[in-house]
């Protein structure tokens, strides 16, 4: 926030209430003459005074400020002839000169014009607020500009701040951006799924959209909008009639289509508007219906674009989705941290799901102790607390697995220091390669294979399950988890 900031506007404070209301005769609208330029000239002036010779275009925004429903529309919103390539130059970040800057100010202060905050860090800001009111910021007190702008018949007046300097939606939201991770997990997407679907949003009210395949996504990402809003969608339906029978009685929604070139067109419409949209799917490959309402409007995941070198400095902020709010969660995650969580559930095919502060990890069977399992509900229950190490934070899929294992003591080298004993225990499983032999007194206890040769061969000699066998321990493998037993060395 700079420390001068000034109220430029046509309004006489004269001709204000006791609220501060103006009440005099001066019209809101421009007029495209005189006054317009008197504005212009006083932010020219205050560049002057504050030594500043180019602005930063922030937050943009097309066609939509204004709407005092006196003007027509504007093509391009009246910026798209300030920049060589068009509107795509319009992004936030695009540097321009004062005589640009200026320009833009015109268009926004025009009905139907864009809109955006001009900046440059520490030195001066620009902003254009309803019904012509112009706050123009600087480092210094600017006491010639101040002059100049009453010499031009405009009233400056000093405020402690501009009401259209940048807040943040929500301080303590930490925005995705596109970085590796980002574009690691779309292309995981796009090779599940074959396509999908990528909206791009360089100025508010103003968005392209693309069709992603694992031939294309590296073609369309150095084409984006710098600093860009970037949803991710699934594909659109290439059955167009399901796709529009999506369509509510009334409202408002978003409609966008594929012909058969490739082509993508979207169109805000209402229930007055659904007919004349309609006639010109007749060509369409692949549609969608998208509702507009920030709650219903929910892509599979968001980002914003980072700089060139790595760096967020946008300060929009997307709204998150679920997905969103996962990565932000993820992000907090290091390998080898120790959690704890309640189990939520417990699949038969043995993964245990279990929530940590809102996220859903797992715990895959085999994680769960160092001894065999037969089914996870043998060791936790639903609606159990559990202590847990955290094995790996993938972020392309999102997933978290857990180990209670690796908690617990190992007994492996515990159990390599009885190579040599004899003991006896039951047969649990007769193989064809031999019998197995649990060589501990508790149900989860190791077991040993006694293969077919280190049998003792007694004659008419038959083993069963549950059989009592003496054997001695003549190895313990703790890599592979595995023990070899011999019954013919154990002796009577």
């Amino acid at each position: 926030m700079l420390p001068y900031v000034s109220r430029v506007t046509k309004y006489d404070p004269a001709d204000r209430d006791q609220r501060g209301t103006y009440i005099g005769t001066e019209p809101a609208v421009s007029d495209h003459g005189p006054v317009e330029a008197a504005y212009l000239e006083a932010v020219i002036a205050f560049a002057e005074d504050a030594r500043v010779d180019s602005l930063a275009v922030r937050e943009p925004l097309l066609a939509g400020f204004g709407h005092f429903g006196v003007a027509p529309p504007v093509d391009g919103s009246g910026v798209a002839g300030l920049f060589p390539d068009g509107l795509a130059g319009f992004h936030d970040g695009a540097l321009v000169p004062i005589a640009v800057a200026t320009e833009i100010v015109r268009a926004m202060l025009r009905d139907n014009g864009a809109w955006c905050r001009l900046e440059a860090e520490g030195a001066m800001t620009v902003h254009v607020g309803w019904d012509q009111y112009l706050y123009i910021g600087t480092s210094q007190p600017c006491t010639t500009a101040l002059a100049r702008s009453r010499a031009l018949g405009l009233f400056p007046e000093r405020l402690d701040a501009s009401p259209y300097d940048f807040t943040s939606d929500d301080p303590a939201y930490v925005q995705r951006p596109a970085d590796a991770d980002f574009w690691a997990r779309l292309n995981w997407m796009v090779s599940v799924h074959r396509a999908t679907f990528l909206e791009e949003t360089s100025a508010a009210n103003a968005s392209r959209w693309h069709r992603l395949t694992r031939d294309n996504i590296e073609t369309v990402r150095p084409r984006l909008a710098p600093r860009a809003q970037l949803a991710v969608w699934p594909d659109l339906l290439t059955d167009v009639d399901t796709a529009m029978a999506a369509l509510p009685d009334e409202g408002l929604v978003e409609i966008v289509w594929e012909d058969e070139s490739g082509q993508i067109t979207s169109a805000v419409v209402d229930e007055t508007q659904f007919g004349a949209v309609a006639s010109q799917f007749a060509a369409a490959s692949a549609a969608a219906v998208l509702p507009m309402h920030a709650d219903a409007r929910q892509p599979l995941f968001t980002a914003v674009l980072p700089d060139s070198d790595g760096v967020l400095r946008a300060r929009w902020q997307t709204e998150p989705t679920p997905s969103d709010r996962d990565w932000a969660f993820l992000k907090t995650m290091r390998r080898g941290q120790v959690v704890s969580g309640t189990v939520t559930s417990i699949a038969d095919f043995g993964v245990t799901f279990v929530d940590i502060g809102g996220f859903t990890a797992m715990i895959n069977i085999s994680q769960l102790s160092w001894r065999a399992v037969d089914h996870p509900s043998d060791v936790v229950s639903v609606g159990q607390e559990v202590t847990a190490e955290v094995l790996d934070v993938d972020m392309i899929r999102e997933r978290v697995p857990l180990s209670l294992r690796a908690l617990q003591e190992d007994p492996w080298p515990q159990m390599a220091r009885r190579i040599g004993q004899v003991v006896t225990g039951p047969v649990t499983k007769i193989a064809p390669i031999g019998v197995f032999v649990r060589i501990e007194d508790r149900r989860d206890g190791f077991e040993g294979l006694v293969p077919t040769r280190e049998l003792d061969g007694a004659p008419n000699s038959v083993i069963e399950v549950g059989d009592a066998l003496r054997v001695k321990i003549i190895d313990a493998d703790p890599v592979r988890h595995r023990i070899a037993l011999s019954q013919r060395q154990a002796g009577r």
